[in-house]
């Protein structure tokens, strides 16, 4: 018997919803959730996977707009409102405004069925009337509907939280601000880094153009291609599982060039997650030299090593080890060049992940940056004489960036911020300011928000 097309979608409706519960009820990022519902998502046809998808990614990014509408409409106040029976409202707000190929009703239908299977008959009907008076009338008018302060129905619009826009207005005013937002709304773009030591950017460009809608060289690094609607998922392309490129945003290639490293050398990667720097470092090096990735994530660093495996690059060490402990005897005594990629809020990657707008409330920056001055001050002590180190988070806010830098250099006054932009790529240089920082945004590199600073030991 062939499968109900219907009973598919509500399939899929079912586990966004289970996706978006999970990320109100635990800490983990939008990211591991997804990947904890693999599983359940596999036997999806890639049409229902990319429904799913759509629909978690859009209510995350639109939350708070929803969350008007709906009480607007709801004589219940929010808080009032079981998260259950919420996120099943989003979710059919999120069609009926956001998918032109889902049909108003039908969205109507499922969120009933799904409430009435999942909470209860009452909940349902309750769903039912919700939803059935917002239809008739649509198309609402949104703007009519806003309070008169301006911040207010910014953070509404937008759909981003009141302590980020308040924040983002006093740093770059009113209409910066809401450009910004609406750089961080917009669908991006899959960006991948051409791993270099296999093939070249116009090769791979080739390769890919047939089951691409849209594909196109990055403005500013000179590996990176970003494209839209890719025909089959990433993982079972045949250039990827040759190990031809490396998914990394534009920002993030952009860190790599800051180090600057060169074929030979020893460089610790601090902090490498599962290794997209790293991957691109020794790239950069040739595969010729030592690089040092090391993470107190066992995990993460089994899928280093996996990547690594892919791409070919064999001149990487892997050392599973906590950056706060003083267990650093596995590793050299002095590095030619060291990059921190440090953990941080994260604010400027919600472009892609757009749950770290929210999880921004309970997020305290200067915690943050205590963290990372601590990192840093580590990591500073395994910079060899006239060696380097990069500074780098995904993030823009001042306590993070700026911040941790003027302290750091306060206290360790062997090292200066570098003026040279040798080693840069050509588009790159246009990107550092007069204080010797790598800053891009969203809503004028058209990339991730990261900040970047290379230092010079003097001795």
């Amino acid at each position: 018997m062939a499968p109900d097309p219907k009973r598919n979608d509500i399939a899929a409706r079912k586990t966004a919803l289970g996706i978006l519960n999970t990320l109100e009820r635990c800490h983990d990022l939008l990211d591991t959730v997804v990947e904890n519902f693999a599983g359940e998502m596999a036997a999806f046809s890639s049409e229902n996977r990319r429904l799913t998808h759509a629909i978690v990614f859009g209510v995350l990014r639109w939350r708070r707009r929803l969350d008007w509408m709906i009480s607007q409409k709801a004589r219940l106040p929010l808080d009032r409102i079981s998260p259950d029976i919420r996120n099943i409202l989003r979710i059919a707000l999120f069609q009926m405004l956001f998918m032109d190929r889902i049909p108003d009703f039908a969205a109507v239908d499922t969120a009933v069925e799904i409430a009435k299977g999942w909470v209860s008959v009452k909940s349902s009907r309750f769903v039912n009337a919700l939803l059935r008076n917002t239809l008739r009338s649509l198309p609402f008018d949104l703007h009519k509907s806003l309070p008169d302060d301006p911040m207010a129905a910014l953070g509404i619009s937008q759909s981003f939280p009141d302590r980020l826009i308040h924040r983002w207005v006093d740093r770059f005013g009113m209409d910066e601000t809401r450009r910004l937002c609406e750089a961080m709304n917009q669908i991006p773009p899959v960006t991948i880094r051409t791993n270099t030591l296999r093939t070249s950017r116009e090769a791979l460009r080739e390769m890919l153009d047939e089951i691409c809608e849209k594909i196109y060289a990055t403005a500013y690094v000179p590996e990176g291609l970003s494209f839209y609607g890719l025909s089959k998922p990433i993982d079972q392309l045949t250039a990827f599982q040759k190990g031809l490129f490396q998914v990394q945003d534009e920002a993030a290639q952009a860190v790599a060039h800051c180090l600057s490293p060169r074929p030979n050398e020893m460089i610790l990667d601090a902090c490498a997650g599962m290794g997209g720097k790293t991957g691109h470092i020794a790239q950069l090096m040739g595969n010729a030299g030592k690089v040092f990735a090391i993470d107190k994530d066992k995990d993460k660093l089994r899928r280093l090593s996996e990547e690594m495996g892919r791409l070919g690059i064999t001149s990487v060490n892997i050392c599973q080890m906590d950056l706060a402990k003083p267990i650093w005897q596995t590793i050299p005594e002095a590095f030619d060049r060291v990059l921190l990629d440090a953990p941080c809020s994260g604010l400027g990657v919600i472009r892609r992940n757009p749950d770290i707008k929210w999880a921004a409330e309970k997020r305290n920056l200067d915690r943050f940056a205590g963290r990372q001055l601590s990192l840093l001050d580590a990591v500073s002590q395994r910079v060899a004489p006239a060696g380097v180190l990069v500074y780098a988070v995904c993030t823009m806010e001042p306590e993070e960036t700026d911040g941790v830098v003027e302290k750091f250099l306060s206290s360790h006054p062997q090292f200066d911020v570098m003026e040279s932009k040798s080693g840069l790529a050509g588009d790159l240089r246009h990107m550092i300011d007069d204080r010797g920082a790598f800053r891009s945004f969203p809503h004028i590199h058209h990339m991730e928000g990261f900040f970047a600073v290379r230092l010079r030991r003097r001795s």
